[in-house]
């Protein structure tokens, strides 16, 4: 088992992680005796700063705001963004082959990092049912987008690489429904895929968690119900969020809600939802012992590198004091 760290290229990051010293990545790697990172590209790849040896998975960009345009459904659209301008901003194209492109350009960039995995999120919602959670798209309707988007795309990775789909708590693939996680990986035609199990996010779909034993508890229960299944989760990113007081509190507060949110309200919504804490008790170490992943990623909200490596240690000592 391969175990990394999240990390991207954003400038939160740089800055405020690496301070942007070349051997960073590096000292944090061998200082927690990690065997690399999950590297998230925002922009173009610094390979002094982020070497090539130690990106062992991608993660791929997200648009969390998708099927409309996907669809075509210009009406929905502008109900979301309010006018072309706005929606072009966000796909960085009015056109659909524009932002196909766009993906497809993401995913030769991860090649060039030459990882065993990419991480792609199979989720949509419209910023204007975040807080009802009344949502207009089905897990089912966003599974079958997904794979058509995916399958316009995924030629352009190298052999080799795998490609991972997340779960979220979004509709789209949530583990509630094996049966639909089975059809996502029938209708991909890409040769390798399988799943990256986000725990927190699975977390995320139970709002009456009120532990991080609770938390275990259902993350296992999820992944025996999952069957045969299983076997295609290759990596896990672990961390714990415990939330659902949270959720439940703001759909009650914006019961009726139909507006579209800011990206700030937006942003600070999914930030208090789904948490990125680390685990600090044993039930990381059950998770791990059930699901024996092939990749542990320690994924966490940092603010700084003091802020993430405390983190890190706080998971590693209950993953390892409990063997």
């Amino acid at each position: 088992m391969l175990t990394l760290i999240n990390l991207s290229n954003a400038e939160c990051d740089a800055e405020n992680i690496l301070q942007n010293d070349a051997g960073a990545v590096s000292a944090i790697v061998q200082e927690h005796g990690l065997d690399g990172i999950e590297f998230m590209l925002c922009g173009p790849w610094d390979r002094t700063l982020y070497p090539s040896a130690l990106i062992k998975g991608v993660h791929l960009l997200f648009w969390p705001t998708w099927l409309d345009f996907w669809r075509g459904d210009r009406t929905a659209l502008l109900e979301e963004f309010g006018c072309e301008e706005n929606i072009r901003a966000y796909y960085g194209s009015y056109d659909i082959s524009g932002w196909v492109e766009a993906w497809r350009e993401n995913l030769r960039q991860a090649g060039e990092c030459r990882p065993q995995y990419v991480v792609f999120h199979v989720a949509h919602n419209r910023t204007s049912e975040m807080y009802t959670r009344a949502f207009s798209a089905s897990d089912a309707d966003i599974i079958r987008a997904a794979a058509e988007l995916v399958n316009q795309i995924a030629d352009v990775l190298p052999r080799g690489c795998r490609l991972l789909f997340e779960n979220l708590w979004w509709p789209g693939l949530t583990f509630q429904k094996p049966q639909l996680a089975a059809e996502l990986l029938e209708r991909v035609s890409y040769p390798d895929t399988g799943f990256m199990l986000d725990t927190g996010h699975l977390m995320n779909t139970n709002w009456d968690l009120q532990s991080e034993a609770e938390g275990a508890a259902y993350v296992q229960k999820i992944y025996h119900d999952l069957g045969e299944l299983g076997q295609y989760i290759y990596g896990v990113h672990l961390h714990q969020s415990i939330s659902g007081a949270y959720t439940k509190e703001m759909m009650r507060r914006h019961a009726g809600w139909k507006a579209p949110l800011s990206w700030q309200a937006a942003m600070d919504y999914v930030m208090h939802v789904d948490l990125h804490q680390p685990f600090h008790t044993d039930a990381a170490r059950r998770i791990i012992d059930t699901v024996r992943p092939m990749y542990l990623v320690h994924e966490f909200q940092h603010r700084s590198r003091d802020d993430l490596e405390n983190k890190l240690r706080t998971q590693q000592r209950v993953l390892e004091n409990h063997r």
